[in-house]
């Protein structure tokens, strides 16, 4: 019938999910870019300096998924970074304004779900960053 397939049962994923974003995930996308690969707390700096409204959000989503790894799985969250970062579409509000002459005109209020993973390095790569520093 179907193929089973073998789970890798170590890898412990972290992640936290947004389902009701209130931003189109044209504007979100750049901003995910940005923070993909960066050490968790200066990802959270960089949102914080952010002049971006959604970025708060994306804080919080992050602030989310680095409690997730605290408290499940009891990860030091010194070692996190953000692994992946992506956003997908949800509903769309659709509202109108009133023109001229009897005539109508769309607006649409697009929300997006929000999806942070976050993965641990490993302990040799933050070995060799101290000796780099020093």
């Amino acid at each position: 019938m179907g193929k089973k397939t073998k789970k890798n049962n170590n890898s412990k994923i972290i992640r936290s999910i947004n389902k009701n974003v209130r931003s189109s995930t044209r504007k979100l996308n750049p901003i995910l870019k940005s923070i993909v690969g960066k050490k968790v707390d200066i990802a959270i700096r960089d949102l914080m300096f952010s002049d971006k409204r959604i970025s708060s959000d994306i804080k919080k989503t992050i602030s989310s998924a680095v409690a997730n790894a605290e408290n499940n799985f009891q990860y030091d969250i010194d070692t996190l970074f953000i692994k992946e970062a992506y956003c997908g579409k949800q509903i769309v509000m659709k509202r109108f304004r009133a023109r001229a002459k009897g005539r109508a005109s769309p607006i649409l209020k697009p929300y997006s779900n929000l999806t942070i993973i976050l993965a641990e390095k490993a302990k040799e790569k933050i070995k060799k960053e101290k000796v780099e520093k020093v």
